[in-house]
């Protein structure tokens, strides 16, 4: 079986499917690894260190995705890539099926057996596998260091000949693997951290990490399946932007981080809250490729509004390329492991995290939930 590691072509990233530790463990429990030329550079992988792994370099594209058995990706493919996958292949990667079922029904057309890795339930079976949280966690913990880059104020308090000096307050919205890596990592630089999320069952983690929780009482779920922010009623959001208005205002940084997959991300702060800020405060808005969760969030871009930085950085995992990609090797690989058995595919679509994870297979659409992304979008599946 030919395991085949992608060149990602998609600007800006800087990840790769496996980096040369895991190909070692790999070709040394008998898998074959083609590692297309170039892949690992945008991680200081060169192809001298994959050859000593013991995998086979490619600089043929159009080889490596033709005659490939498995093909490893990090970002979504392109139409001309798809097109090159040989039909009954495998493909594992980040795929965005939630949002983008068009790519989802190219494959299906391709006959391609596909895995999205945002898809791996969040069970503990499941947790060396689950990429989304790996590389959140790389996220919340670049965000604070971005944060703190643009402050015009120290993190932690400061007692000098000068005087002594405040600790920044922080305030993070959104307690999931992201919020809880960056309430940590701003802690450690010695701010002072509160932290909200419409989930109460996540008090407990943010407070053992040393922050004050916020709570907003809501008469409704707010927890959907696999343990994600559930979307509120508009009546919920007005009660939850009530009670944060305050700890936003008194923020010298407020760090984002809410999304529902698969859908655009919830406001969290409004334009008139922005507005109510201190000049020289600070927001970094993970949320900014869903759309954003502040108001006044550029995808991208840095602007400044009333004297508040809004940053709304894109693939922040792809600014730590090299332990982003360690953590994703070591999630990708475990998957496939966990589906090849003595050089063979094996599908138990009995299992739980092959019927989660596996969203097209033999030209069909599986998975339940990108069949309702695919109803919202009037696509036939």
């Amino acid at each position: 079986m030919k395991i085949a590691i992608a060149k990602e072509i998609e600007v800006g990233e800087r990840r790769v499917a496996l980096n040369p530790d895991t190909v070692a463990r790999l070709v040394k429990q008998g898998l074959e690894i083609w590692v297309e030329s170039g892949a690992g550079e945008g991680s200081f992988f060169g192809n001298d260190a994959y050859e000593a792994a013991g995998a086979k370099i490619i600089s043929d594209t159009g080889v490596l995705w033709g005659e490939a058995d498995v093909l490893l990706k990090v970002g979504l493919p392109k139409e001309h890539e798809i097109h090159q996958l040989r039909e009954g292949s495998v493909l594992i990667s980040f795929l965005n099926p939630l949002g983008n079922p068009e790519v989802i029904q190219q494959l299906a057309n391709r006959r391609v057996t596909a895995f999205s890795m945002e898809l791996i339930p969040r069970t503990s079976r499941a947790q060396s596998m689950d990429a989304l949280s790996s590389q959140a966690g790389v996220a919340g913990y670049k965000a604070v260091l971005i944060a703190a880059a643009a402050s015009p104020k120290f993190f932690p308090m400061l007692t000098t000949a000068a005087g002594t000096i405040k600790p920044a307050k922080v305030f993070v919205m959104g307690a999931g693997v992201a919020g809880l890596q960056a309430i940590a990592t701003a802690r450690r630089l010695g701010a002072v951290v509160e932290a909200f999320d419409i989930r109460p069952a996540v008090k407990e983690e943010v407070q053992s990490l040393g922050a004050k929780f916020v709570e907003v009482a809501l008469e409704e779920e707010t927890v959907a399946t696999g343990g994600y922010a559930k979307e509120i009623s508009e009546a919920s959001k007005q009660r939850t932007q009530e009670v944060v208005t305050e700890h936003v205002k008194n923020a010298d940084v407020v760090i984002t981080t809410a999304q529902v997959p698969g859908k655009k991300a919830p406001l969290l702060v409004t334009e008139e809250m922005v507005q109510q800020m201190h000049p020289g405060s600070v927001i970094v808005d993970l949320a900014a490729e869903q759309g954003g969760n502040c108001a006044c969030t550029e995808p991208g871009k840095d602007v400044v509004r009333n004297g508040v930085t809004i940053i709304g950085p894109i693939n922040l995992p792809s600014s730590m390329p090299v332990h982003a990609s360690q953590m994703y090797a070591k999630n990708i690989s475990t998957l496939l492991q966990y589906l090849v058995k003595n050089g063979e595919l094996q599908l138990n679509f009995e299992d739980d995290i092959v019927a989660s994870t596996c969203v097209t297979h033999a030209g069909e659409i599986l998975n339940q939930r990108v069949k309702e992304a695919f109803a919202v979008e009037g696509l036939k599946v």
